[in-house]
């Protein structure tokens, strides 16, 4: 959720911190501003906007100077508006801040710096932080940052600027990710790696709690005891083109695109000699044989991987799967103990509901795994096991190829969990492993035809209201499918089990209705077929997607069918919700939407 820049070094300020900032506008933000500090005076340029607002903005503005730290901003706290975007200065307009996160006793802080005299000019709560660490300077910028992390509850990661110290500055993190960027004579603070993948591929990923002080000949990390600590370098291995377009005309459809080989990333490496194997996996054959529950915690999309998980899980190991969303499992006083694996499913490893979801669920025993795309999140550095999923940047704030790799890593998890438990014999073991590894030449054969999904989008487009109706499994792909149509598309969608539709959800279906069924198991076929003639007698018009090897009867019943190969049903969820994915693609696109910044959407969400 939203983004930072710092820089200090030898190049042009602006241009560095624009070109960081433009490769975070993934992240979601609705105003964008920078702070530059040249001698002794702090030049702040912010917008509501874009940040092509905010170029043309510095087009009539002459800014020097070395050091400076930006950001985009997505609104929590105040409207979007000029004021209300960052940087924030402090009442003696010699400290500038940019913040991602949230104050949660900012009123509290407002009320005590408002009596001694501090004028506030914004809605928002990280201007506290700029009149805080005022209050709290004494002539050293450091402590007075230390002293205002004490102070402050919540979520942050801060950039800090002071006019008494041009020749630094300060950063810090709690619940919020930020990195240190390592260059020659010039170092960086980002949100995360893309924004200053152009300079350098050497980084310190800041744990929580932790603060530096950063000058162009390098970067001093501190707790908040003040003590030094000391930090490894973290070398990022991927190059700037897994970031870029590469002539696609959006991430998405470059990602989407690029699931046959994101999937086969997943899967290949994992399977040795006929045997899953996990790289770094501390769970003991005792613990697995006696666990008695699994718990799957996730947010969004990653909770519908989290759904599948479970019927996955369940079916082939037969251990009771309980799947929640993190910010309600935080909050209700779980029943988690020690003879309990939790499961934490997070693209970023960074969804701060999820974090702390984890945490909890830590704090009362239970083992923990993280399934998450990058390495050296917070989720990734604090689960006790982590499964990568290698998915690559993923730049969209829609998810989808990193949605298919956690699907392909949680059936990798169920196959290991069944094979420990001693729940599948080695002939039906190995037929599962070679079905996995064909998943990505089947994704591939689905990409080859999405010019008949663009099509049937191209008829459907204007659609006012849509419904997708599974079973089992297809019920869990359905939801995935209506959020991506809902999150780029802006169609009211809505998931339902099929078997609830005479529940009350087929009052809702008249003339026109589109209804997007998926059936892709087989021992529920027939129950489909029944619920689809149900929605096309009240006139409901029908995309379905299914086998090959169906496509002929399903075509007696639905207006359009999209087949995939023809394949276990265990697996089909990897296969079938890509053509939910172009869908939604090509529908955003003939709307004219922002398709890789949908409104509102940030792509790592690190606030409640």
């Amino acid at each position: 959720m939203c983004g930072i820049v710092g820089y200090i070094g030898n190049k042009n300020v602006t241009s560095v911190l624009l070109n960081g900032l433009k490769k975070l506008e993934y992240r979601g933000y609705d105003s964008a501003g920078i702070a530059i500090l040249d001698e002794n005076r702090i030049s702040v340029i912010k917008t509501k906007g874009r940040l092509y607002v905010l170029e043309e903005k510095l087009k009539n503005e002459n800014l020097n100077g070395f050091v400076g730290i930006g950001h985009t901003r997505w609104a929590t706290h105040g409207e979007p508006n000029d004021v209300n975007s960052h940087p924030h200065i402090s009442n003696n307009g010699k400290i500038a801040v940019v913040h991602n996160g949230i104050i949660e006793n900012y009123l509290k802080l407002k009320d005590f710096l408002t009596g001694k005299g501090y004028v506030f000019r914004s809605e928002t709560d990280t201007e506290v932080i700029a009149h805080l660490i005022e209050y709290n300077y004494k002539g050293d910028l450091l402590k007075a940052v230390m002293n205002t992390m004490n102070d402050v509850e919540g979520a942050y990661a801060l950039g800090v600027v002071c006019t008494d110290f041009p020749d630094r500055f300060i950063a810090a993190r709690k619940d919020s990710p930020l990195i240190v960027g390592i260059g020659e004579n010039e170092n960086f603070i980002a949100s995360d790696i893309p924004a200053i993948l152009e300079y350098t591929r050497d980084v310190y990923i800041l744990e929580d709690k932790e603060i530096v002080s950063i000058t162009a000949e390098g970067a001093e990390i501190y707790n908040l005891l003040g003590e030094r600590v000391q930090k490894e370098i973290f070398h990022v291995d991927w190059d700037v083109s897994s970031a870029e377009k590469g002539g696609y005309e959006h991430f998405m459809m470059k990602e989407i695109c690029e699931e046959p080989s994101v999937i086969k990333a997943t899967i290949s490496p994992r399977i040795q000699d006929d045997r899953i194997v996990f790289e770094k996996f501390n769970i003991s054959d005792d613990f697995i044989r006696n666990c008695e529950k699994v718990n799957i915690i996730a947010c969004g999309t990653a909770y519908h991987a989290g759904v599948i998980g479970k019927y996955a899980i369940e079916k082939l190991a037969r251990i009771p799967v309980e799947v929640e969303v993190a910010s309600e499992f935080r909050y209700r006083d779980p029943m988690v103990n020690d003879k309990q694996l939790t499961i934490v499913i997070s693209q970023s490893g960074e969804t701060l509901d999820t974090l702390m979801a984890m945490r909890e669920a830590k704090k009362r025993g239970s083992l923990t795994i993280g399934i998450v795309n990058v390495a050296g999140s917070s989720i990734a550095r604090e689960a006790d096991n982590v499964i990568y999923t290698w998915a690559g940047p993923e730049i969209a704030v829609a998810s989808t190829k990193a949605y298919n790799t956690q699907l392909a890593a949680v059936y990798l998890f169920a196959l290991y969990l069944a094979r420990a438990r001693g729940k599948i014999d080695d002939g039906t073991y190995q037929g599962l492993l070679q079905q996995l590894q064909m998943l990505p030449q089947q994704v591939e054969s689905v990409l080859k035809e999405r010019e008949n999904i663009q099509k049937f989008a191209s008829q459907h487009f204007n659609a006012r209201s849509v419904f997708f109706i599974g079973r089992n499994m297809d019920y869990a792909l359905s939801m995935e499918g209506s959020l991506k149509l809902k999150e780029i598309s802006y169609i009211h969608s809505e998931a339902y089990a099929g078997g609830e539709l005479k529940h009350g959800t087929i009052a809702l279906i008249e003339d026109g209705t589109l209804v997007i069924c998926p059936l892709t198991q087989d021992y529920l076929f027939e129950k489909m077929i029944s619920n689809i003639r149900e929605v096309k007698a009240r006139g409901a018009v029908v995309l379905a997607i299914t086998a090959k090897k169906n496509e002929e009867e399903v075509r007696k019943v639905a207006d359009e069918v999209i087949t995939i190969p023809d394949m276990d049903p265990l697996f089909a969820p990897v296969v079938a919700v890509t053509p939910l994915q172009l869908f939604a693609y090509y529908v955003s696109v003939m709307k004219g939407n922002d398709v890789d910044k949908p409104r509102n959407l940030a792509k790592s969400v690190t606030v409640e």
